[in-house]
């Protein structure tokens, strides 16, 4: 097999690059930039474009598949060349579809929660030997890529972003999965330049539940309310399974699992993700996976990259970094955090750094999203709204959106660092939330930086 990936920079992209690769297809690609860590793993599988730009030349009659990211704009004159020689087009979930449509296929859908319960459940998969293929959107201990894909593994699980597909395809990733087994964690409205209304982003989600297949299996949060209408009115012949926050405690600032014959240490904590692993659980089960087994492989999960990640610590403070960026896990990391420590101290700072957040219209769901932290910043660039070509927004506005009375807006990113340093960190821990790294921050010498300053 012979496959071409335009935009093969992107995240998803490059691992299904390697993915193929590493199952015997010859693969090539293009894109006109490619930063790390992209850039250094398809170098290491001399995957890395020689040059860097869009080249005619480079689709030959000879495909059997090019795949489109999302990164290249409808315009794209390899993409052209590819319409002209009629070769099969896919976006990258149209292709993990046609990998794995004779798999069993698990997909783990919401607008938060999906990166970690997907890898809850190839931790528990990988501790017991289980073999599956997968595609996961972060960095996982154990596992060399994002992507994998086989002949032999006989699941694969599948983390289902709701983004579009691609420039050609502007059906969200989601739908076209087609799952067996699928998960649902809850709706928050997100990417509103696709879905302007709540009602449209919620409507995608409703088109997901009537994609499972017939007589497969829907797990569902019934703390949602927007899910658990959804499901309720749901025709699609499937088993409805509902899950909730599995009971916990907190000891020694250790959060356990409460179980009917024993009482499971964590290395993870937070509310939310006492959900996700209730939810996992469920999956897991579906698969195949005992309780039993279940319990015994969670106890050693760590989490997954920048999902409240610890970067550095002391006896006095913890650094960690979580990927939140919109209101909803806004207030679920900065709650977890402050919950599992409730004798220190919260800084929490986090970046607006979406085309959501940076939106003046959008601002508002921002109400109280940090109110529990005790010293709260936010910090945007006016440099990226430019770039987004956004409505400028000023500071005074984003204060008033977040509310709060312990609350600073930056805008100067040398600025907030120098702030943060100065702060006496004793007995304090700082939460760093964002998408993005503060305009180059580098969260672990940042973070070092804090603890050897005590």
């Amino acid at each position: 097999m012979k496959v071409h990936f335009i935009a093969i920079g992107g995240s998803a992209m490059h691992n299904l690059a390697i993915a193929l690769h590493k199952k015997g297809y010859r693969v090539t690609g293009s894109d006109d930039e490619i930063f790390d860590p992209a850039k250094t793993n398809l170098a290491k599988y001399g995957l890395l474009p020689e040059e860097i730009g869009w080249h005619t030349e480079n689709i030959t009659k000879d495909m059997d598949a090019v795949i489109l990211g999302m990164h290249a704009m409808g315009d794209n004159p390899e993409l052209a060349k590819a319409k002209e020689l009629k070769l099969k087009i896919f976006s990258y979930p149209e292709y993990i579809y046609e990998q794995a449509k004779d798999k069993i296929r698990v997909v783990i859908g919401g607008s938060h929660g999906k990166t970690t319960i997907t890898a809850m459940i190839m931790h528990v998969l990988n501790y017991h030997g289980i073999d599956h293929d997968y595609l996961v959107g972060a960095q996982l201990d154990g596992f060399e890529t994002m992507v994998k894909l086989s002949e032999e593994a006989k699941f694969c699980i599948i983390e289902g972003d709701e983004y579009l597909s691609s420039p050609d395809d502007r059906r969200p990733k989601f739908h076209l999965y087609k799952p067996d087994i699928a998960l649902l964690s809850g709706i928050a409205w997100d990417h509103i330049n696709v879905f302007p209304t709540f009602e449209m982003y919620v409507e995608q989600f409703r088109i997901f539940i009537d994609l499972i297949e017939k007589n497969g299996s829907l797990i569902y949060f019934d703390g949602d309310e927007n899910i658990c209408k959804i499901v309720s009115v749901s025709t699609n012949k499937i088993e409805k399974i509902p899950y909730s926050t599995h009971p916990y405690f907190i000891r020694d600032e250790v959060t356990c699992l409460k179980t009917a014959s024993a009482e499971i240490p964590l290395m993870i904590f937070g509310e939310h993700n006492l959900q996700n692993i209730s939810g996992a659980r469920y999956v897991c089960n579906k698969i195949g996976v005992s309780d039993h087994q279940f319990y015994q492989a969670i106890s050693a999960f760590r989490g997954a990259s920048k999902r409240l990640q610890l970067l550095e610590k002391n006896e006095h403070t913890n650094v960690y970094l979580d990927f939140a960026h919109s209101p909803s896990k806004l207030k679920a990391t900065t709650n977890a955090v402050k919950q599992q420590f409730p004798a220190r101290k919260l800084v929490a700072c986090m970046e607006l750094h979406t085309f959501s957040s940076l939106k003046e219209d959008f601002l508002p769901q921002y109400r109280g999203a940090m109110e529990t932290a005790d010293i709260a910043f936010v910090y945007f660039n006016p440099h990226t709204i430019a770039h987004k070509r956004l409505k400028e927004i000023t500071e005074q506005q984003v204060a008033d959106a977040f509310g709060g009375k312990n609350l600073s807006v930056f805008t100067d990113s040398t600025k907030l660092i120098e702030t943060l340093i100065s702060i006496d960190w004793k007995g304090k821990n700082l939460l760093l939330m964002s998408s993005g790294n503060f305009s180059g921050i580098n969260f672990k010498e940042f973070a070092k930086k804090i603890i050897e300053k005590q």
